[in-house]
């Protein structure tokens, strides 16, 4: 049976799609099931997911990955992206940028990283650079990023990447089934390209190419 440990990816051997200060995103590849297992493992990332329970590795090979992989034949460039540290090529989860599933004719900002740097800025700073991107070079008209009502983390980091309080609504139950309608009350932040452009005039580069 094949090993289901994590495997670092060679530099040479990554697709990358940008990089800032400290990270650089990369496509996934059919061999990082492993990855994805380790960061879906830790109940406290996946609190405001699954209510803690891990993603089963089948889902992970035989659902999760080919649609990531899907994705990047799309163009302008949308999907999910696995990040790590450019100190060391460290894996520390991923970004998404894909259509958003209530209103697909927006863009969705997201995130999920492992436990280990959360509170260091990560979210924050891979965040501002796929909007950087998605309203520069892609030229998407506006992302949204959405979470549960009590994730006050990631609220913080959306204020922080520059998103704006934009509504409170309620998950549809076929959405987050095993949660109550209590529990599937959310938030919704935004950005359009028009208000982006205002706020950075010259559209400088926070990723680096």
């Amino acid at each position: 049976m094949a090993s289901l440990l994590p495997q670092m990816p060679h530099r040479c051997e990554a697709v990358i799609l940008l990089r800032t200060e400290r990270l650089y995103l990369r496509q996934f590849r059919a061999q990082d099931a492993g990855l994805l297992l380790e960061l879906d493992s830790d109940p406290e990332v996946m609190r405001f997911i699954t209510k803690g329970q891990p993603t089963p590795i089948l889902q992970i090979e035989q659902e999760i990955l080919p649609r990531l992989l899907g994705y990047y034949a799309q163009s302008p460039p949308r999907g999910c992206w696995a990040a790590h540290l450019r100190a060391n090529d460290e894996f520390v989860g991923w970004f998404h940028l894909r259509p958003d599933k209530l209103q697909p004719d927006e863009m969705e900002l997201g995130y999920r990283l492992m436990r280990a740097v959360w509170g260091e800025g990560l979210a924050t700073e891979g965040s501002r650079a796929l909007l950087q991107r998605a309203f520069t070079e892609w030229a998407y008209a506006k992302v949204s990023a959405r979470t549960l009502l009590p994730n006050l983390a990631s609220q913080r980091v959306m204020q922080k990447a520059g998103l704006q309080f934009e509504s409170r609504f309620v998950y549809p139950t076929e959405m987050i089934p095993e949660w109550n309608e209590t529990e599937r009350q959310a938030v919704k932040y935004s950005l359009t390209r028009e208000e982006y452009q205002r706020r950075n005039p010259e559209a400088s580069s926070e990723a680096q190419f």
